[in-house]
């Protein structure tokens, strides 16, 4: 038997079966992803085979194959290094949301997680949340970052999850696609997904005032229906996105700005550090490359060597 899976609590999985029943599995005995080193190798949105219901144990069906993925999005597991945490599968959108302020989003973990988008060939919107909030000087900020974004290829939305903001536009947006919905922990992922889908009945936490972060609210993965047609996968708040199975070589393929300066290096496996006649170097001194995407590619060349995961600030 066929279906989706549509929740994850990391031990046991919500399946809707093709013909319609919603049924809890586990993974059978040692199962693992070819290939894949994962903390996690079912993940929400992957379609997969369930044995027989009727002759299940304890109450559970058993998920005994996943099947090919058209993609996915994965960052290395937060407290085992050689491993990954697979976000989500066959999407076909990565919505993050961020905040300038309360909590600040920092440009690192945006670029990052930027890159791993690209990185799995998964398209990605930016959605500013909290616009109602800013003051004049947050208003710039975000103004330059949409800018920076936008510059480089990214499509950008101001929305305001809590006055309703800008969510027609993201609607469209999100309709028929299936998309994560990803971003730190407290920029307001769980007033959205209420915003959009009232009957997901998503809990909410106010902001931490002694640290100006966020708390976790969401401590499991499920997919969600969009009245549009399509769905919405909402996971745990993301503290930090450390990069798995990226090699140093590969990491400028992945930034789009800094790809395309570097065809003009004078070496064609240049890393941008310390080559003469390095384009991107030269766009970074003539501020035609903005210094936060420089210190990210270079964040990301050093996670090899650092060998653990690096968190967003």
């Amino acid at each position: 038997m066929k279906g989706l899976v549509v929740r994850s609590t990391g031990s046991w999985y919500d399946v809707l079966t093709d013909d319609g029943r919603r049924l809890t599995c586990k993974v059978k005995g040692n199962f693992r992803l070819r290939g894949i080193r994962s903390t996690n190798p079912v993940a929400v949105g992957d379609r997969v085979e369930v044995g027989n219901p009727e002759s299940a144990t304890d109450e559970a069906a058993f998920i005994t194959e996943v099947f090919d993925r058209r993609n996915h999005i994965v960052r290395k597991a937060s407290n085992l290094s050689k491993q990954s945490h697979i976000l989500a599968a066959n999407i076909d959108l990565a919505l993050l949301i961020v905040t300038v302020a309360r909590p600040e989003t920092s440009t690192t973990f945006i670029d990052r997680f930027l890159a791993c988008a690209e990185a799995y060939r998964v398209p990605a919107l930016i959605a500013f949340n909290k616009t109602d909030e800013l003051t004049e000087a947050e208003r710039e900020a975000q103004d330059y970052l949409a800018t920076l974004y936008g510059d480089i290829g990214y499509e950008t939305l101001s929305i305001s999850a809590l006055r309703g903001t800008g969510l027609a536009e993201l609607r469209a947006r999100l309709a028929g696609r299936t998309t994560l919905l990803a971003g730190n922990s407290g920029v307001g992922k769980s007033t959205l997904l209420n915003a959009l889908i009232p009957e997901a009945n998503a809990r909410t936490a106010d902001i931490s005032e002694a640290h100006q972060t966020g708390m976790h609210t969401t401590t499991y993965s499920e997919l969600y229906p969009l009245p549009e047609g399509g769905g919405l996968i909402d996971i745990p708040g993301i503290k930090g996105f450390g990069t798995f199975d990226i090699e140093p070589e590969e990491v400028a393929h992945y930034f789009r700005d800094i790809f395309r300066i570097s065809r003009d290096c004078r070496f064609h496996n240049c890393t941008h550090t310390h080559e003469p006649e390095c384009a991107v170097v030269r766009a970074l001194e003539e501020h035609r490359l903005a210094p936060s995407r420089y210190q990210s590619y270079l964040s990301m060349m050093q996670d090899k060597d650092g060998g653990k995961y690096r968190a967003a600030y």
